[in-house]
């Protein structure tokens, strides 16, 4: 079992920046990828990022890539989301989730948080 609480969300204007932060508890994995999604009211949960927690490999939407950034710290069982030049469509709930397969598709994931939300202003 593993338990997921993002922060870090809040009201910014466009182009400027916040960091969402998830803490994970609870069992831990020998090998697993830890990933952020959104969703903005009336649309599908979507990937956004994610990151093998034990190489660091990422891999990122194509609507976030060269503006958002994923990292981890494994001393702190944390993993963050820094989030750049945010335009009003980045507007979202965003949620962290776990998966031991692998995988950018929500069916992958096994544990979420509950959620952040995100607004971008203009």
């Amino acid at each position: 079992q593993v338990q997921l609480v993002e922060s870090g969300g809040g009201l910014v204007q466009a182009g400027g920046s916040l960091r969402l932060s998830c803490a994970a508890s609870g069992r831990t994995f020998s090998s697993y990828t830890m990933g952020w999604f959104r969703q903005a009211p009336g649309k599908e949960r979507e990937f956004v990022a994610r990151i093998r927690w034990n190489s660091g490999i990422t891999a990122y939407a194509e609507s976030v890539k060269g503006r958002f950034i994923i990292s981890r710290d494994n001393a702190k069982n944390m993993v963050y989301l820094q989030m750049n030049s945010l335009k009003p469509e980045d507007t979202a709930a965003y949620y962290c989730a776990v998966t031991q397969r692998g995988g950018i598709g929500v069916p992958d994931y096994d544990y979420w948080g509950q959620g952040i939300q995100v607004t971008v202003s203009s």
